[in-house]
């Protein structure tokens, strides 16, 4: 009994189709519709983007890791710079670099919370590490990344008896926000109004099993139509009148009652 539901769902959905036509006459009756919706979508997203949103700002140092045994003139050197740098990266996010960094910058938040705001990184084939802040206020911003990177540098120095890695450049106070981005959300909201408009017309006539034509007959029901009977004029306007009297002489009858 399953196999034989199952073969009938399939047939079933085998016999669906779908008239582009009718979609794209149905798309274009409701044009002014997914335009209004493109419209409100968009103000509606880029509106929340510029007054709701917190604006967010990044202040980038950079550094270079250099070892007591290091030189210029060997790849064993050279492979050993870029092992560093992961162990680096590692020790600049630990728990006891953070929280030097928020008590010497009296911060009102939690390391893990600063370290959610540290993004670090290592350009391939390179012994850099670069170090990068977000926060919304960009003076804040560039403290932060510059007593990370300082007090990192010393942290190694003194726990892995190394020599530390040297400062190449600190932050600098950037004042264009890197997020939000109003315009990018602006068109994502727009977009996504017009694609709901859209959506729902394209279900509307998919799920729309309404016989209206000739070839709707054949086409769900199998059937060849012979022949059709138009209205004729003014029969429904007559339907009407003849409804419009019956009533009035209800009324009429209810009167004199």
């Amino acid at each position: 009994m399953e196999r034989m539901e199952r073969n009938n769902m399939v047939k079933g959905n085998n016999e669906i189709e779908i008239d582009l036509l009718e979609l794209l006459r149905a798309l274009k009756q409701r044009l002014w519709l997914i335009l209004l919706a493109f419209i409100v979508g968009g103000g509606a997203a880029g509106t929340y983007s510029k007054l709701i949103l917190t604006p967010q700002y990044t202040s980038t140092a950079m550094l270079y890791v250099l070892s007591k045994e290091t030189t210029l003139t060997s790849l064993a050197d050279l492979q050993i710079g870029s092992q560093l740098t992961t162990d680096y990266r590692i020790i600049m996010t630990s728990r006891p670099v953070l929280e030097n960094v928020i008590d010497a910058l009296g911060l009102q938040m939690s390391y893990r919370s600063l370290r959610g705001k540290l993004k670090i990184d290592n350009p391939a084939e390179s012994r850099i590490l670069t170090v990068t802040v977000q926060d919304p206020d960009p003076r804040l911003a560039k403290l932060i990344v510059d007593e990370v990177a300082y007090t990192a540098s010393d942290y190694i120095g003194d726990i892995m008896e190394m020599v530390p890695p040297k400062m190449i450049e600190d932050g600098e106070i950037v004042p264009v926000p890197v997020s939000p981005n109003n315009r990018k959300n602006t068109m994502i909201g727009a977009l996504a109004g017009a694609m709901l408009v859209c959506g729902l017309t394209f279900l509307e006539v998919i799920l729309n099993d309404t016989i209206r034509t000739d070839e709707d007959v054949a086409r769900y029901l199998g059937i060849t139509v012979l022949a059709s009977v138009p209205e004729r004029e003014g029969e429904s306007g007559d339907t009407e009148k003849h409804k419009n009297e019956g009533k009035s002489r209800r009324r009429k009858k209810n009167k004199k009652g």
